[in-house]
Order: structure tokens, then C-alpha cells, then sequence
């Protein structure tokens, strides 16, 4: 009997059962957790093609080990730490956007922020009403504009490409402004405490390419700033006096007086948006479809 147990338990020798503490389970989840998250990210960029290249380079180098093409695995040898900083340079957009998206979760507070600048003055009632009525005036004379509220992100490299202004936020002001064939009317506006702070900005514009093709560089500018900050930015369509509003990656498209209000008082009341990219259209039942 003893002989016979020995014999099963040397069949299973080469069987190696590693011991699992809870710390190992913790790590365990905590990789699959950053795994998961980073090749969701991965799939909702342009990013996903390169990684798909990289992939289909990785099968090959493993294709070379096994046949053993010596002069190809000598050049990948030689070349794989020019291929790493290679692979840094081309993933250098979605790198940069990855970790500006991370900070803007606010997941370490900022001790060295001054809390005056970090709070800042919401939109008050008074710069709505100003901005909803300057928004219909331009859209039914079709005067083209783009307006960025600042948020909790700085957008002082931004403001730094126009002209100061620093004037309270009026009707008359911002109609003025974005006439046709005035000096300021090129570029975005910023404003910051209720406050204009600057025209003729420059802003981003998105790179990306599931954008409505009859969307104008107004449009795309609107929705890169509001991809690389939390500001909202209201847009009046030049072509079709459509009002828009662009935030956290969303568009959101012809919007009444109603409509613009309502998404005006989310920069108020602090509201967060959904991180998934999509738009919204209609008037007061806005209807969601994908860009």
C-alpha cells in the first residue's frame, strides 16, 4: 500500500502547485484591473492600429525564433532599443492625453494649488443669461463663434496665443466681437471667472476621424480643448447658425435657448459627464447618436 503511494504521489513530481498568499491574489487583480482599463483606452484611440502593427511584429520575431532566421533575429537584436523609443515617439499624443486625463481625476489633491485659483467663480446667472442671449443673436445672423469656459484646468497657454481683453461677459461684447470683419473675430474667446479674458485664441484642433464630415474647424477646435481640459465651449455654426456645446469629448448640437441653458448650468453645479465619446442632437428630447 505505502508502495502504491509513492508511486502516484512520483507520478505527480513534476507538478508544481506555487503557494498563493492574498498579497499574490491583490496583485493578481490589480494587473488585470490596469490591463483591462489600458487596452479599453487603447481600443477607443488610433492608438489600437499601432498596437495591432506591434503585435503582428511580435508573431513574426517569435515566427523567426522558431525556424531560427538568424540574420533576422540579429537584426531585431540590434534594433529593438531604437524600436522602443520609436514606439514612444509615435504613442506620444496618447501618452500625453492618457496622463492629462489622469490628472484631471483629481486622484492626488494638489497641496501646492492656490485654493482661491483651484475653486475659482463658477458661472453665475448673470454670465448664462449674457451668454445664451449673445448666442441667439449670432445664430440668427449666422455670426460664427466659439467661446471657451474655463474650468478646473488652466487654459493659460491657450490664452496666451490672443489678445487680452479682460471685460465682464455682456451680450453686446461677445455679438461685437465675433462680427464679421473685425479684429477679434478670428479665434476663440476664453473666459475665466466670469470674466473675458482673451480673443483670437488658438486652440487644438482633434485629431480624431469619426467626426461628422460637415463639421468645421470651429467644431474640431471645440472638441479638442475639450479633450485635453474640462472646459465647456459653445460653438455658433457660421454656415448653418446651429448653437453647439462641446465638453469632455461630447458634442452637443443644435441647441435652443432651453437646451444651452441646461448645459450652461452643468459648469455651474459642478455636474461630470459620461467619458465616452459621443453626440447629442436635437432640442429638448436630445437624441444621442454616434459621430
Amino acid at each position: 500500500m505505502n508502495n502504491l503511494f509513492e508511486k502516484i504521489s512520483s507520478y505527480f513530481d513534476w507538478l508544481y502547485f506555487p503557494k498563493i498568499t492574498v498579497t499574490d491574489i491583490v496583485e493578481m487583480i490589480i494587473l488585470a484591473f490596469l490591463i483591462y482599463n489600458v487596452m479599453n483606452w487603447f481600443r477607443k484611440t488610433r492608438a489600437w492600429t499601432l498596437v495591432k502593427g506591434l503585435m503582428v511584429l511580435a508573431l513574426f520575431t517569435i515566427m523567426a525564433v522558431v525556424f531560427k532566421f538568424n540574420t533576422i533575429l540579429w537584426i531585431i537584436r540590434n534594433t529593438i532599443s531604437v524600436g522602443i523609443i520609436a514606439v514612444i515617439i509615435l504613442f506620444q499624443p496618447e501618452l500625453r492625453r492618457a496622463l492629462e486625463e489622469l490628472g484631471r481625476r483629481n486622484i492626488v489633491p494638489d497641496v501646492f494649488s492656490n485654493d482661491k485659483t483651484e475653486k475659482g467663480e463658477k458661472l453665475n446667472d448673470n454670465t448664462i443669461a449674457e451668454l445664451v442671449a449673445a448666442a441667439i443673436d449670432m445664430s440668427k445672423s449666422k455670426t460664427g463663434a466659439l467661446i471657451v469656459l474655463e474650468n478646473s484646468v488652466a487654459l493659460g497657454e491657450y490664452e496666451s496665443t490672443g489678445i487680452n481683453v479682460d471685460a465682464a461677459v455682456s451680450r453686446q461684447l461677445l455679438v461685437n466681437i465675433f462680427e464679421h470683419n473685425t479684429p477679434l473675430h478670428d479665434g476663440a474667446v476664453i473666459i475665466r471667472n466670469n470674466r473675458i479674458v482673451a480673443a483670437t485664441c488658438y486652440l487644438p484642433l482633434t485629431d480624431r476621424s469619426d467626426l461628422n464630415k460637415d463639421l468645421g474647424t470651429r467644431h474640431r477646435a471645440a472638441v479638442g480643448i475639450s479633450e485635453v481640459s474640462d472646459s465647456m465651449t459653445l460653438i455658433v455654426s457660421e454656415e448653418s447658425g446651429a448653437i453647439s456645446i462641446a465638453h469632455s469629448g461630447i458634442l452637443y448640437r443644435n441647441l435652443d435657448s432651453e437646451g444651452l441653458k441646461k448645459q450652461l448650468s452643468r459648469l455651474q453645479n459642478k455636474a461630470t459627464e459620461p467619458k465616452r465619446f459621443r453626440r447629442k442632437g436635437g432640442k429638448k428630447n436630445e437624441k444621442q447618436d454616434k459621430k
